[in-house]
């Protein structure tokens, strides 16, 4: 979340410059702002990570096994989610603080599903940072940077298409189905399978008479 935060001080303090020696705040100047903005919270993202590894690195060091406590995948899922969280409270809350009045949205003739939009794609970008992060980390530890090129594209995608409001059924749709194939991929990058989804739902008599419930993304040991 901290990085997440810097990302946008520098995206504030980029904007701020920009806007004052251009003289003027139009589309094109947002547009510009906007994909900065996303460079900057995947260059954070990358600077996490590095971090992340490092940290990582030493707590092997000083494990008694040598092997660090937390996987690489768990600090993937918790930074991933840490910027999801953070970037949904701050789109959200200044909509929140509106919401309590003065004020009837839709009586000059916009929409009045702006809460309840605003809402849905607040969700679908916590939902989508998580499943970066996951996929982002797990591209940087195999420098796969086609991995790395989806994640960054599929976040201008995103951040893009909120352009199209109050278009919702423009913007929400695409974001949706973003949302549903990088949660696939994410949970195929983090060794789920459909068939460990089964054994996730059911639970298996061991000879002895214990039951195992068996985690979707882990395979299970062999008997």
């Amino acid at each position: 979340a901290f990085f997440w935060l810097l990302s946008l001080l520098a995206a504030s303090l980029l904007w701020f410059v920009s806007a004052q020696l251009s003289g003027r705040e139009d589309a094109a100047l947002l547009l510009l702002g906007a994909a900065a903005a996303v460079l900057l919270q995947e260059l954070c993202r990358f600077a996490c990570f590095k971090l992340l590894k490092k940290a990582d690195e030493g707590l092997a060091t000083l494990s008694e096994d040598g092997r660090s406590p937390i996987s690489l995948r768990q600090m993937a899922y918790v930074s991933g989610l840490s910027f999801g969280i953070i970037s949904g409270i701050f789109s959200i809350v200044n909509i929140l603080a509106d919401s309590a009045g003065p004020g009837t949205v839709g009586i000059h003739g916009d929409s009045p599903y702006y809460f309840i939009t605003s809402a849905f794609l607040t969700m679908a970008l916590v939902l989508l940072h998580t499943f970066w992060g996951i996929i982002f980390f797990d591209a940087c530890e195999r420098r796969c940077a086609g991995g790395l090129g989806l994640v960054v594209g599929g976040h201008l995608l995103a951040s893009g298409l909120t352009f199209l409001n109050p278009w919702y059924e423009a913007s929400l749709g695409p974001i949706f189905i973003l949302t549903l194939c990088t949660g696939l991929w994410a949970f195929s990058t983090a060794g789920g399978s459909f068939r460990n989804v089964l054994k996730c739902l059911s639970c298996k008599q061991e000879p002895e008479g214990r039951v195992v419930l068996y985690s979707a993304l882990q395979v299970p040991p062999e008997e």
